[in-house]
Formats: C-alpha cells, structure tokens, sequence
C-alpha cells in the first residue's frame, strides 16, 4: 500500500480508535459526532447577532456575500439536524437553540438579518432545500416548538419555490424537497410542480444506477451527493404521501448505484479526484448511509462504515477541517481550482451529508457490525461503466483506484460549443492525483500543437463503448480552424492502461501525450528520462510514467513538465509526457503505456500491429491483449487474446 505523500496527523479532538469494532479504519459513531461537533463548534465566531447567517472568510461566490451568509446557515444547519435528530435530541441546548434563534432572524423581513428571498433560478433555492431537510429531521425538538409567527414566517420564505423558475438539473429536486416540506406542515404547495420534478429526475436515468445531471453526458459525483441521496430524503419528508412503485424504483437504483460507488474509494479512503465541486469533499460518502437508511443497499454493514469513514479519515488526517475547525475552498488546503463561480466560503459545508449516517441508531449494524475491507484492500478489479463510458481500475498493492473517462465531458447537447474542463475531459482520474488545473493542462491528455504553440483540447467526448477491461471514444482536436478526428481505445490491467490512438492531423504538427500529473508537497519529484519514455516519482515510490509502444519517435526522449500551486494534491507537481515531432500527415497510429502505481515495472511492455491490422499490446508483466476489427472508423468489438479479462482478481 501507498504511504501516504502527506504529513498525517491525528486529529486530537478525537476519541481514540477501536481496532475491535473497526479494524480497516479505527473509527466509530463517537468519531462521527466529534467530527461534527468541531465543524459545529468552528463556525460559532462567525456567526450574525441574530445567527441567522455565517459569514467565513474567503472569496465569495457570485451570488455575493448576502447568499452566502445563508449558506452558512443552511448547510451547517443540515449538519446539526442530523446531530440533534440522530442523538434523540441529546445534544447541548445551544445547538438547538443556535438555529431556532436563526430561523426566527432569518424570515423576519424586515430584520438586520434577514435571509434574501428566493427567486428564479437563485441561489437561495439551494439552501431552501437544506433548511426543509434540516426542519423535518428536528422536527420534534424544532418545528413543533417554534412561535407560530415564526412556523408562519419561515412557511412564507420557503413558498418563494411556488411558481418559481427552477435550473433545469439537481436544483429540479430543491423544489420537490422544498415543497414536499411545505405539504407535511399543511402549508400551500404545487403537488404539480413536485410531481414535475421527480418526473423529470426519471428523464435523466441512464440505467445501471446513473443519472446525468441535467441533458448532456453529465456523469460526477452529483449522481452520488444528489440524484441519488435527494428521492430518498423526499420519501422521509412524504411519508404516506410517496408513490411506493416510485420509491420502490428510486430505492433500486440506488442499490444498482452503490454497487459500483463501493470502488471509487482508495485503500486510504481518498474518493476518485474527477468532477465539479470537489470542496465538497467526504459528501461522496453520502449515498452509502442514504443505502442503508432506505434499505437498498447491497454492501455489508461493515462495508458501508468502512468506506465511509476512511473518507472522513482520510481528510481528517490531513488537516480538513483547518485548525480553526473550517472547511476551506478546496480539497486538503484552500486551493480554487476545485471550486466554482457559484462557490462560496460557506459551499464546501455540503459535505454534511456526509453526517447522514448519524440518524441511523447507534445500534445499527452499519455501526455495530465489524468492519469489512473494501473492494480496493483485497483484490485488484477493474469494472467497466458503459452508461458514463467509464473504466474503474484499482490494484490491491498500492491501494489506488484509476477512473479511465472515456464518456463524461459535462457537456449540454449539440449545439451548444465544445469546451474542455481539466477535471472532465482528461482521459483518466485518480485517487492519489490529481489534474493540473494550470497552464497547458498536459497530464492525460493528447493534443496537436501547432507551429505557433496553440494546442487542440479534447472537448466534447463520443463514446464508443466500455466492456470487460476496455472502452473507447473519439472526439474532434480544434487546430488551425480545422477539426482532426482522434479515437482512443484505452485497455487496462493491473496498474497499466494501454492508449492505442488514431491521430488524424495536419502534417508538420507535433503530438504530445501526457501521463498522470503527480503532486507532492515535499519539493520537487525525482524524474528520469530516456529513450521514448518518462517517469515521476514520489519520495514514498508512487510512480507516474509513460512509455511510447507504437508510432512515437523511440529515438528522443520523454519528457517531464512541471508545475507549482497548479494540483490539489501538493504544491509540486510533475507530469511525464513524450511528443512527436512531426505528425506525418493523414490519420496516424500511436500506442502509449500509462503509469500510476506504486513503484511500477515499465519493461518488456510492446505493441505491434498484427496481419490482420489489429494491435498487439504486450504488458510488463507478459500478458498479452489484442484489439481487432481494424480500429478503422470504430474501436470496437475488441477481443482478448490470451487469459480471459475478469471483471475482478
């Protein structure tokens, strides 16, 4: 396994771990709800007089501070709802009082702090839904005992959703929260518009447990912190209302979703690095409590808790939250890139529904039972997603889990223009790297750069399908006012992906292709270069290389480009990549061997093109698999030549 490229530290607020009960990660309930309660408590200071809104430190989002104020509020109430709630109510009477004092102040209309109404399409629409959330979960200790001028006024503020404009994605279900809220208190609503809502989540699936956020191939961690955990908080808040043939399909779907969710975590916890709104951090770990609170899961007790709190661990142990017992705009230290416009200083507080698990009773088997290993501490695996176009690879040795994209671009559909994101367009994703989020954006990339410097970038994604231990996909390189076709198989085994592209390009430009970006904080990466190769290397052995198989120039050597403040992962960061000096014209055949592991071997890997114009890759450690039918025009069917891919071991 990996060690860790990062100082760890134990967070001293904790209480010491239990190897019995959780021997992968040591953490129980009580780490759970000390987590919590520092997060809770590092607000306090930042709170308004009338604590109706928390203004943190930092830059603000677009919709200006007054939004943001509210966010604090909303975010961390949901927090404190599942603290209040998942306690019976056992918690100081501050906290309780903290956020009824808030709701009081922030529906007065006419007071200091007074929340911004919700409008079409605005920001507070997002809140809204925690605070409904938040409400029905406290009910008891809450609701039921606010002023009914007060139940009256935070009604009004919420019935602002009646009629409005909603962004046609996750927000949709805002609105049916929202709403649905509105109904169990006896307050006016449109079962119109929450009937919409869920019909239109119903739209976006995919099958096999994913959803696209909105039209377009939008496949991320929203599937995981929303689309899935959103219909199964609605069933909370509609009780008896709730179609059961549509809670019943929600419930299997979420099964379907966390049948896979499970290997997207590393053996050190870190959740695959791919997405928007990354500063939302352990949220990933929402939909494994949101399986076991609705009972559509199929991971063991012991399995859910194991996952979800390495993730919280994981950040635990490098500084998230700060010493001030903040969550900042980014992943272990501040750092934008993971962030958005629409991020504020208070967004990353979504990470609360991490704490979902906390209404569960304490003695659930997700709490009680031992933990398991997870998929990525056992075996290597590697699952192939075709609905998001996706590889899911990970290796037992080094505990790291890569997500081979080869169909999810967060693109709306045609026409709307190509734009490239380094965090949806790279060919792969990681959970110990990250993409350089500066500069050229080398790492996993291919490009044509022209004379002149200018680089093609890979937009809009086609896929052309992922099974067993492949996918593919093309897209079109913009160079010079002219469109090249680049198609892309990638074949995985062990900690290896094999890249055989088709590169149509202008003749005279050079093709470059990058390996994975590597990040550390200790100082710059050892590097090595030769002959139709480069490597990076971290002091802890955790390699990223690439090797030229077929159509580069074996004769020059590869290259490392680096780069400071550019990765999430550390301040350092380097990315090995070859380039071809001239592209001879035409559509050109190159085969690439990308590296990310632990001290990989890079010898003895080959490719050649057989007589029947197929491509026989050889990996290092000898296994052989042979992509057929020609590759022309379609990357597919491909067969293996040699043992047979399983889709695990």
């Amino acid at each position: 396994m990996t060690v860790p490229h990062v100082s760890l530290t134990a967070p001293t607020h904790l209480p010491p771990p239990d190897p019995t009960t959780s021997p992968v990660t040591g953490w129980t309930r009580a780490h759970w709800e000390a987590t919590a309660d520092r997060l809770l408590d590092g607000l306090l200071p930042y709170a308004s007089p009338g604590s109706a809104q928390y203004r943190l430190p930092g830059r603000a989002s677009h919709s200006g501070p007054w939004s943001d104020g509210l966010e604090g509020y909303a975010r961390s109430f949901l927090l404190a709802a599942f603290r209040i709630a998942g306690s019976g109510g056992r918690v100081g009477p501050a906290l309780i009082e903290r956020y009824a004092a808030g709701l009081a102040a922030g529906t007065d209309p006419h007071g200091p702090d007074r929340w911004p109404p919700i409008t079409d399409r605005g920001q507070p629409m997002v809140e809204a839904a925690s605070v409904a959330i938040a409400l029905h979960e406290t009910r008891p200790w809450i609701w039921d005992r606010l002023d009914d001028s007060v139940r009256g006024r935070v009604v009004d503020w919420l019935s602002g959703f009646i009629g409005a404009t909603v962004n046609d994605s996750n927000w949709r279900l805002f609105q049916v929260i929202t709403e649905e809220f509105l109904a169990s208190v006896g307050a006016p609503h449109s079962r119109d518009e929450i009937d919409a809502g869920l019909a239109r989540l119903g739209d976006w699936y995919r099958g096999e447990g994913w959803y696209t956020d909105g039209d377009g191939r939008k496949f991320d961690y929203y599937n995981a912190w929303a689309l899935h955990l959103y219909p199964v908080l609605w069933a909370r808040v509609a009780g008896s209302r709730a179609d059961p043939e549509l809670v019943a399909e929600h419930r299997a779907r979420l099964a379907a979703f966390l049948g896979v969710h499970q290997y997207f975590f590393g053996s050190d916890g870190a959740p695959v690095h791919q997405g928007r709104s990354l500063t939302y951090r352990f949220a990933t770990a929402a939909p494994l409590w949101a399986g076991a609170l609705a009972d559509a899961t199929p991971l063991a007790p012991g399995l859910t808790r194991r996952l979800a709190s390495g993730a919280l661990k994981h950040f635990a142990e490098r500084g998230v939250p700060d010493e001030n017992g903040l969550l900042s705009l980014g992943w272990y230290r501040p750092f934008l890139p993971v962030t958005q416009r629409y991020s504020g200083p208070a967004s990353p507080y979504w990470a609360s529904k991490a704490f979902l698990g906390l209404l569960l009773p304490a003695d659930h088997p997700v709490w009680t039972a031992p933990e398991e290993p997870g998929p990525v501490d056992t075996a290597d695996a590697c699952v192939a997603l075709p609905v998001p176009g996706w590889l899911v690879q990970s290796t037992a040795a080094d505990g790291v889990v890569r997500l081979v994209n080869h169909g999810s671009d967060r693109l709306p559909p045609p026409p709307a223009p190509d734009e490239d994101s380094p965090h949806y367009t790279r060919f792969a994703y990681a959970s110990a790297a990250a993409p350089d989020t500066e500069g050229a954006g080398i790492d996993n990339h291919l490009a044509l750069v022209a004379a002149d410097g200018t680089e093609s970038r890979r937009g809009r994604i086609h896929p052309l399908g992922a099974v067993g231990r492949r996918a593919a996909s093309w897209h079109s390189a913009h160079l010079a006012g002219a469109e090249h076709r680049i198609e892309t198989t990638s074949v995985v085994h062990g900690p290896w992906e094999a890249r055989v592209h088709r590169v149509a390009g202008p003749r005279g430009a050079v093709v470059r292709e990058g390996g994975w970006a590597l990040a550390d904080d200790a100082g710059p990466l050892e590097e090595a270069t030769g002959p139709g190769w480069a490597r990076a290397r971290r002091p802890d052995g955790l390699t990223s290389a690439v090797v030229g198989l077929l159509g580069w120039d074996a004769s020059g050597d590869g290259l490392v480009a680096r780069a400071r403040g550019a990765n999430a992962y550390g301040v350092h960061s380097a990315t090995p990549h070859l380039a071809l000096p001239v592209h001879p014209g035409g559509v050109h055949l190159l085969v690439t061997l990308v590296v990310l592991g632990q001290d990989p071997e890079l010898a003895g890997a080959s490719a050649r093109v057989t007589s029947g114009g197929g491509v026989l890759i050889r990996f290092p450690d000898g296994r052989e698999e042979e992509l057929t039918g020609g590759l022309a025009g379609a990357a597919f069917p491909v067969v293996p030549a040699g043992p047979p891919a399983a889709e695990t071991g």
